[in-house]
């Protein structure tokens, strides 16, 4: 600012009142810039932040095994006090280094057709170099490959015999024509067996082959089907199937527990521009000796509202283990949080941080890395073992969790990703702790984010469903399927077994429940 010397007044007072409106007019405009560079740098560092996670996201591993090294710098999530270090220092002192063992070469299964080819020398050879006396049998080498048979396709012809009385036709007599009746197939007049439709159905659902694929896979084979038909076959065969769906339903709602997800599906013809695959599963990943089922369901909805789980789940009251979605919280069941997604968020933090140092997300991190070691320990644990470790190991830790991230919400900034991390922590605490109450719940929702992997992969090939129906028929399909996999059943073998013994219309189907059928 020019002031013009001539214009000042010659009292002083006046000079020193002029002088202290200058000075505070100047002090409110650089706390006003100050304000703005502020303001200005949280936007930057976040802006730097969601860059070195698209780019993670993008370029990195997808585990969530800690980033090692970053080039950004964020100075709010690289403070890191003495207190922090002693935590720090205090959880490292417990993570153990895993070595990996050597994969060695699964012999091949013995049930398996063998062919004997033998190699031997020839007669001729079969004299000694030196003394030409006649060799003999000392031994033998063998070795093993495995041989692809390709598919074959094949008709059956089914021939019924009718028969008549010779006397009723001399003696004009109304005669009665007797003939075999038809066996019960899953699609009545249908010229698909139920192994046809279990092949396209597991290709599709199992492997992600899309129709339009089997149809020039058929077409190699001299056969024409159309995705039209095949997709015709594949709506009636989980119309057929629906029974046993709501049987496993039943048994799924019998639980304890229950793990929920959802993933956004794109229907071309439905009402809204948004569809949802709700998945929901109790049990374990894979076939062990514990003695609870293992069922994976899907529920198609045109909707991501609170209806389409509250609908779903009834009054089912028991535990609800589930992320942070709001939904889940409109039913009667008692949520459980996901330790995972916590950790996911201060991962995140931890991506942004400086190459090779040490802050304030790693001391979360190590608390949690070591929840996760207590729980490694627990796997073949009973439910009541579980709960008293828990009191005894993970409890402290969360404890100490609870107060680090009390201690330190106020510290850093609320909209950076580490204050992201720490804010959803607060938010979701109280369903995050729920796994210490009882020794049936996991600590995190992994169970069910792995139960919606396979529709997701298979999403990337066939990438939509036309209609709402036929995003039905893949809920019960892909519920068959993995509820199948999950109880270590040959996928294809049991959708022939269902689909045959489902045609004949039985009273009960708890006989083609997956732990109830015998693949032996």
């Amino acid at each position: 600012m020019k002031i013009d010397t001539h214009s000042l007044p010659d009292d002083p007072e006046q000079l020193k009142q002029m002088l202290l409106e200058l000075q505070a007019k100047t002090t409110q405009e650089l706390a006003e810039k100050d304000k703005i560079i502020s303001e200005q740098a949280i936007q930057i560092n976040q802006f730097i932040e969601r860059y070195e996670i698209a780019k993670r996201k993008q370029f990195g591993k997808s585990s969530e095994q800690l980033p090692g090294a970053r080039e950004t710098f964020n100075e709010a999530e690289e403070i890191i006090d003495e207190a922090d270090k002693t935590l720090l220092a205090a959880a490292d002192s417990h993570n153990k280094i895993t070595i990996k063992n050597k994969p060695t070469r699964k012999p091949l299964p013995k049930e398996l057709p063998r062919k004997v080819v033998t190699i031997d020398v020839s007669i001729d050879e079969k004299m000694c170099d030196c003394c030409q006396g006649k060799l003999h049998k000392i031994g033998e080498t063998r070795s093993e490959k495995l041989e692809f048979v390709p598919a074959y396709i094949k008709v059956i012809e089914t021939v019924r015999p009718k028969y008549a009385c010779k006397k009723c036709e001399q003696t004009g007599t109304e005669n009665s024509i007797k003939v075999a009746p038809v066996p019960a197939t899953p699609i009545p007049k249908g010229i698909a067996t139920s192994s046809l439709q279990s092949q396209i159905i597991s290709a599709k659902y199992q492997y992600g082959l899309p129709l339009y694929r089997q149809e020039k896979m058929f077409n190699e084979y001299g056969i024409e089907l159309s995705r039209k038909t095949m997709s015709d076959w594949i709506i009636r065969c989980s119309e057929l199937l629906m029974p046993l769906v709501n049987e496993l339903k039943a048994a799924l709602l019998s639980q304890a527990v229950i793990h929920a997800d959802e993933t956004p599906l794109k229907v071309i013809k439905a009402d809204n521009s948004s569809s949802y695959m709700w998945v929901y599963c109790c049990g374990s990943d894979s076939v062990t000796a514990n003695s609870l089922p293992n069922i994976i369901l899907y529920d198609y909805h045109n909707s991501r509202a609170a209806a389409c789980v509250v609908d779903y789940l009834g009054d089912y009251d028991g535990y609800l283990q589930v992320d942070g979605y709001a939904a889940y919280g409109k039913t009667d069941a008692i949520l459980a949080g996901c330790m995972a997604h916590a950790r996911r968020k201060f991962i995140d933090a931890k991506t942004v941080q400086t190459k090779n140092k040490t802050g304030k997300a790693d001391v979360a991190l190590s608390l949690i890395r070591k929840l996760y070691g207590i729980e490694a320990s627990l796997k073949d644990k009973t439910a009541a073992e579980r709960y008293q470790a828990r009191q005894e190991s993970s409890k402290p830790i969360i404890d100490k969790l609870h107060h680090w991230i009390i201690e330190n919400k106020d510290k850093v900034p609320p909209k950076s990703k580490l204050g992201e991390a720490i804010t959803y922590w607060c938010n979701q605490e109280h369903k995050l702790i729920t796994y210490l109450k009882d020794g049936r719940i996991n600590i995190d929702n992994n169970r069910a984010e792995r139960a919606v992997k396979p529709f997701v992969i298979g999403r990337k090939n066939w990438l939509f469903s036309n209609t709402a129906r036929g995003a039905t028929a893949s809920a019960v399909l892909y519920s068959i399927i993995e509820t199948a996999k999950a109880n270590g059943l040959l996928v294809d073998n049991y959708l022939q077994t269902c689909q045959d013994e489902l045609a004949k219309k039985p009273e009960s189907v708890e006989h083609l429940l997956p732990w109830n059928v015998n693949q032996g």
